[in-house]
């Protein structure tokens, strides 16, 4: 007799009915259609800018509402066809319950997920900086590494990246990577990885092949909306221009167009190479500036430095978000979930699911303690 697997259906649809609460999906059906009702008026489009944000804000809204009905029918789909195998114990026909019901479970986890996400830019899109911590060249290569990560997870996950500054180190690596990810809770959920990265491997530029243990940062910052307004003194910031380095868009490596800009008050250091002309890389490095002070305000504002950027910590050890082990064993841990695997070569190569979304339920778990 094949098995009933009606326990499990049920509770996966207790779960997809506390989801649509969270995720208030009646009342977004609602605004996407106050939102479509402003896209088709005449003359809309005219503000190309406006247009597009509101155009975005749309289609993450849809991609809940579509996310939600299509469990919705999944469940159902679910509930017909385990009825049917038991009433005539089909075993092909449960193989098949069983099927639907692991690719429903993953669909609901990414649906809490989304539902976690009440922050002002979670939905939005992040920027990430990876900079090289102790370690010397190996530091480098680990930056490096965890760079090519990122923009592997991204890939699997649909969003799009661009490069804003990947200079090539002298020996090995890179000397930092910051980029911007594009997509829906991209910031919210890449808020995960803002801390200290720990590698422990045989180093490859040690010919006696001793273990090394190495340190990366990772920070994380909103795409801030077009209408939140960062003042900035022109007279604050210094402005120098240098050739371009390491792969690029058009003209790298024969024109003086990369920029950094430094915020004298601050300290803070932004640079950008890789856009095609040398006011290009203003206007974006211009854009992590702002991200980088609006964050510090808001710190100093609500005296919580960990409500974007998270606890200032030295990027070496025992600071440490997450240990990536190569050597003696192969492992992979989070310092603060515990979630662990074995698999590091997927790791490495973007599987990070797991990771980051373990970690805010984590998160969520411990609010308000």
């Amino acid at each position: 007799m094949v098995e009933n697997q009606i326990d499990e259906i049920e509770s996966l649809e207790k779960r997809i009915s506390e989801v649509g609460a969270y995720l208030h999906v009646d009342e977004k059906r609602v605004k996407v259609s106050q939102l479509e009702d402003m896209l088709s008026q005449p003359g809309f489009w005219d503000d190309a800018s406006r247009a597009q944000d509101i155009s975005k804000q749309s289609a993450d809204l849809k991609s809940d509402i579509d996310g939600y009905d299509s469990a919705v029918a999944q469940l159902e789909d679910a509930q017909v066809a385990n009825e049917l195998a038991v009433e005539e114990d089909d075993e092909s026909l449960s193989d098949e319950v069983r099927s639907i019901l692991e690719e429903l479970t993953s669909k609901i986890d990414e649906l809490e997920l989304s539902s976690w996400f009440d922050g002002e830019f979670d939905h939005g899109d992040a920027i990430v900086t990876v900079t090289p911590g102790q370690g010397g060249l190996e530091a480098q290569d680990w930056t490096d590494m965890l760079f090519h990560m990122y923009l592997r997870y991204a890939q699997r996950r649909k969003w799009d990246v661009k490069i804003l500054d990947a200079p090539t180190a002298e020996v090995i690596g890179i000397d930092r990577a910051t980029f911007e990810v594009r997509g829906h809770n991209a910031y919210g959920m890449l808020t995960s990885e803002q801390g200290v990265h720990r590698l422990v491997r045989i180093s490859p530029t040690d010919d006696k092949k001793r273990r090394q243990t190495t340190f990366a940062g990772v920070e994380v910052l909103p795409v801030l909306p077009d209408e939140i307004n960062v003042e900035i003194n022109p007279n604050d910031l210094r402005i120098d221009v240098y050739r371009s380095s390491g792969p690029g868009g058009q003209s790298v490596n024969t024109t003086d167009s990369a920029v950094r800009i430094t915020h004298l008050p601050t300290k803070i250091v932004v640079t950008c190479q890789n856009e095609k002309s040398q006011i290009q890389n203003k206007e974006t490095a211009m854009k992590v500036l702002k991200a980088k002070l609006y964050e510090l305000e808001k710190a100093k504002r609500e005296a919580e430095i960990d409500e974007l950027r998270g606890e200032k910590k030295e990027i070496s050890f025992g600071s440490q978000i997450r240990n990536y082990v190569l050597y003696p064993y192969q492992m992979v841990k989070d310092v603060r979930t515990g979630v662990e695997t074995g698999n590091v070569d997927a790791v490495l190569d973007g599987d990070l699911d797991q990771f980051v979304i373990e970690y805010h339920r984590w998160r969520v778990s411990n609010k308000g303690e």
